[in-house]
């Protein structure tokens, strides 16, 4: 039972996970709704986040705003 009880935990914690990073691109990308972000892929969302990436590193080297 303590196994089990653990393995609960870890898929709990990878869960929570998932919806932050999720609900994270929403907010940089202002035009994906959380449903459509639940809805891609491990491989979909490591892109995004790249993206993201890049695009906060564009606004440091040029100092535009980021808003």
């Amino acid at each position: 039972m303590p196994e089990i009880l653990q393995e609960v935990k870890k898929l709990d914690k990878e869960a929570r996970e998932i919806k932050k990073e999720v609900l994270k691109m929403c907010w940089y990308m202002r035009g994906l709704s959380y449903s459509e972000g639940m809805n891609l892929g491990f491989e979909e969302r490591e892109i995004i986040q790249e993206i993201i990436k890049e695009n906060l590193e564009t606004t440091k080297t040029t100092k535009l705003p980021f808003f």
